[in-house]
């Protein structure tokens, strides 16, 4: 994260790993103020065996692009609400990334960081047959929850 007040939002990344038993760093490193720690962070992270990077930014949002130029891999940004724009200025900062650097890029805010993370642990899926059969339990526990809420059909217009 770009800043130590992002983990207000960055936390709901934190508690998907988590509960997927996904190894994972949590660290502030910032594009404007730290640039050299993200250049060296970035640069090492493939050969350190990073498989994707959370990277939630707000204002400016430049930590996610940053990362994404420095590494080849992938990088998953996360708008965060840190101005008057309330995110907005940070989700078009992250998603106009110019061709041949993509940023995938999540909603802002604490939906985002939680898609950012369950989207991560999709993408490590595809070679950890264990992770995956957790994710379909996952998703199969989020379905059931939705329609044990729905409403019953009585006939009769509301």
């Amino acid at each position: 994260m770009g800043s130590r007040s992002d983990y207000a939002v960055m936390k709901a990344a934190v508690a998907i790993l988590r509960e997927f038993e996904v190894p994972f760093e949590a660290r502030v490193v910032s594009a404007h103020r730290t640039p050299q720690l993200m250049f060296d962070y970035a640069g090492a992270a493939a050969g350190r065996g990073l498989r994707c990077i959370i990277a939630g930014a707000g204002g400016a949002a430049h930590l996610p692009g940053m990362i994404a130029a420095l590494t080849v891999v992938p990088v998953l940004g996360v708008p965060v609400a840190a101005t008057a724009l309330q995110g907005f200025d940070a989700l078009l900062s992250i998603v106009q990334m110019p061709k041949g650097v993509p940023v995938g890029t999540l909603a802002i805010g604490a939906s985002g960081a939680a898609n950012a993370a369950l989207l991560a642990v999709a993408m490590l899926a595809t070679t950890d047959p264990k992770l995956q059969e957790r994710l379909i339990a996952r998703r199969a526990a989020t379905r059931d929850v939705v329609l044990a809420e729905m409403l019953p059909d009585t006939g009769a217009d509301a």
